[in-house]
């Protein structure tokens, strides 16, 4: 019997340390796709891979499946699984179905309501998509998923007020410097989570900002706009001094700021103080870069405070969210309990086509040797009507009553009533 399950390591359970140990990388998803579809019990599978949440959504055939993911996810990120074990969430079937609705209606997000999870869950359907690793029921709960949460987003007012992470991030700022319109920031990256926070800085009426990546001409995109500066990441040690606000959010896979580099723009700042917020997973600026006076360093974690004090308005939306959820969750399972009634019904259809291949052939054959086409069709009509009606036949006679009584549901009545 096929069961839905997920694995997921997030914000709940496991701190920034941890869930950057495994995180995918967005070039390595195919692949970890197609490693996780090969192995024994995985009939269809997808990644998500974000800052607050790495989990894995597959179709399985066996009882173990928790066992199966949890060692897939230890050893495809070399980690040993009593390491990984008390940061693990394991769901299956109904708890799965709720939990991914959850997921995407930002339910389960560190800024209660944040739409930005639902984009990158299809982003992750996507590329499971792309990777051929879905099946049927796979395919199906995804878009029961999409449809649920955009329900979500009408009919509640879950995602009205400002509390995204990058909202929250600007917040953050604020606290360490009052007027953020006279500071130089530095953003990193070039994603959406950087968009967004350049979109409220601006809003805040910061002009002065500093666009870094890796591709520069990816940089002068999000720049062009704001008509900022964007630089290389190798011109980091040049710029990285000017910048009394640095917000981070790459998907490297190594840390691109280290402690000797912040060092030395301390010494050219005559050590006036930088905040530094890292939004990424893996991190972007090393650990030891805290231990540096005049440093007030931050990870995405840090941001928990900032939401707390601004979730007052999305708590009283969670329970009508919550109410639709199971309603959805509800329809979806009617159609769940249906399944295996299709897939009677495909099988039956696949053996009629086969039946109708054959007998076509057949008289097809005789035609061309020159029978007579008339006694051919009659020919082929009764023994396409005696072959599909064998196996049924066969199976009434041998019914119980109870049985009888439900195969009379399956008859069509053409008895045709006077008028």
């Amino acid at each position: 019997m096929l069961r839905f399950a997920i694995l997921s390591v997030n914000h709940q359970l496991a701190p920034v340390e941890v869930r950057e140990k495994v995180s995918f990388a967005p070039q390595t998803l195919s692949h970890a796709l197609e490693h996780l579809n090969n192995t024994a019990g995985i009939v269809a599978c997808a990644i998500l891979s974000t800052c607050n949440r790495a989990e894995i959504y597959a179709v399985i055939d066996v009882d173990n499946g928790k066992t199966i993911l949890s060692d897939y996810l230890s050893n495809i990120h070399n980690i040993k699984p009593t390491e990984l074990a008390p940061y693990l969430l394991y769901f299956e079937n109904d708890a799965a179905i709720s939990h991914i609705c959850y997921v995407a209606t930002g339910l389960d997000s560190l800024v209660l309501g944040e739409p930005q999870i639902l984009g990158q869950l299809k982003d992750c359907y996507h590329i499971a998509k792309k990777a051929h690793t879905l099946n049927k029921l796979l395919e199906k709960i995804f878009q029961h998923t999409f449809s649920t949460a955009k329900k979500v987003r009408t009919d509640t007012q879950i995602g009205t007020s400002p509390v995204s992470v990058a909202y929250c991030a600007v917040k953050l700022s604020e606290k360490i410097f009052t007027d953020l319109t006279q500071q130089t920031i530095m953003l990193i990256g070039a994603g959406e989570m950087i968009e967004l926070c350049a979109q409220h800085l601006s809003q805040k009426g910061v002009t002065n900002m500093i666009f870094a990546n890796r591709t520069v001409e990816n940089a002068k995109k999000i720049s062009k706009p704001y008509n900022a500066k964007a630089v290389s990441l190798r011109q980091l040690s040049t710029y990285i001094s000017t910048a009394d606000i640095i917000i981070s959010s790459t998907a490297a896979l190594v840390p691109i700021i280290g402690k000797g580099l912040i060092e030395t723009a301390l010494k050219h700042r005559k050590y006036k103080p930088i905040f530094m917020l890292d939004i990424a997973i893996p991190r972007d600026i090393e650990v030891e870069v805290a231990q540096l006076d005049d440093v007030f360093l931050y990870t995405i974690d840090d941001l928990q405070q900032v939401v707390n004090n601004n979730i007052d308005n999305r708590q009283k939306e969670k329970t009508l969210a919550e109410e639709i959820i199971t309603a959805q969750n509800k329809k979806f399972n009617t159609w769940l309990a249906t399944l295996p009634n299709e897939e009677i019904v495909q099988s039956y259809r696949q053996n009629a086509d086969q039946i109708k291949t054959t007998a076509l052939a057949y008289a097809l054959k005789k035609l061309e040797n020159g029978g007579d086409g008339a006694t051919i069709i009659k020919q082929l009509a009764d023994q396409l009507t005696n072959k599909l009606l064998h196996m049924p036949f066969k199976n009434i006679k041998q019914a119980t009553q109870v049985q009888l009584e439900q195969c009379k549901a399956c008859i069509p009545n053409n008895t045709s009533k006077k008028s």
